[in-house]
């Protein structure tokens, strides 16, 4: 990827409500297929940067490009087509099986009465084979685990064929087990298919496996971005969390060193 152009890329961009900055100074590059973990204590803004950046929030300055483009000139038909989000709000659905969920995602690409193609039920089917849940399809979406039902979302995002997916905590709500397998599935698709992560995370040794780079949040600031081997150096992490060492019993701090 040493010679690729920029896929993504924001320019001291601040994030925030009725026009007040909550975060600034946010200035980060991407490369297609690269992840990026958004990670920083609670209220250290990881949340408004990702709602800026799916446009749930106006930037309150600074700027967001896609390509060559600035996001805010992008159609909206067009960014649902380029760029999927999986986030914690819990989806509301009624009567839906797992394959009705995973099929909404089509929506950018239908008419307005939403009729999937033999191609849209193509795709479809790719995303849920791709997450593994083919086989629940026509079960009750309410009815399945958390790990399940995140798996679903995924595949929702994924039907949308984008070249980009942001998720917000994506692995709050669930056990190790469907942690790395949520993950592992992230890390092929951004090798495999070149797909662009950007997502928020709250376990940093997670982040540390699965990043190419790592964005840093503290204090309503952009505090740090590298590779994890550049966050990871020295005891900058608990810095970051405001961990004074001498409070720590010494095994949780080799712990945390060694993350």
């Amino acid at each position: 990827m040493g010679n690729e152009a920029y896929y993504f890329e924001t320019k001291q961009l601040a994030a925030g409500y009725e026009g007040k900055p909550v975060v600034s100074n946010v200035t980060m590059k991407l490369k297609k297929g690269e992840i990026l973990s958004l990670i920083g204590p609670n209220g250290s803004g990881k949340t408004t940067i990702l709602k800026t950046l799916i446009r749930q929030l106006p930037a309150v300055s600074g700027a967001v490009m896609i390509g060559k483009n600035p996001m805010e000139q992008i159609h909206s038909a067009d960014l649902a087509r380029q760029q999927a989000v999986v986030l914690t709000e819990r989806l509301r659905t009624e009567m839906m099986t797992v394959e009705d969920v995973v099929e909404t995602g089509r929506y950018p690409y239908t008419s307005k009465f939403g009729i999937l193609s033999s191609r849209d039920h193509q795709i479809v089917s790719d995303a849920m084979r791709i997450t593994r849940i083919f086989h629940m399809k026509n079960q009750d979406f309410t009815k399945i685990s958390d790990g399940q039902r995140q798996r679903v979302m995924l595949a929702r995002a994924l039907a949308q064929e984008p070249e980009m997916i942001l998720l917000d905590e994506p692995t709050s709500f669930l056990d190790i087990k469907y942690k790395l397998e949520f993950l592992t599935i992230i890390r092929r698709l951004s090798r495999e298919k070149k797909l662009t992560v950007i997502m928020s995370l709250h376990e940093v040794d997670l982040a540390r496996r699965i990043s190419d780079k790592i964005a840093c949040f503290r204090d309503g600031i952009l505090d740090r971005i590298g590779s994890p081997k550049d966050i990871f150096s020295d005891d900058y992490v608990t810095k970051l969390y405001h961990i004074r060492t001498e409070e720590v019993d010494p095994v949780f701090y080799d712990v945390i060193s060694r993350i």
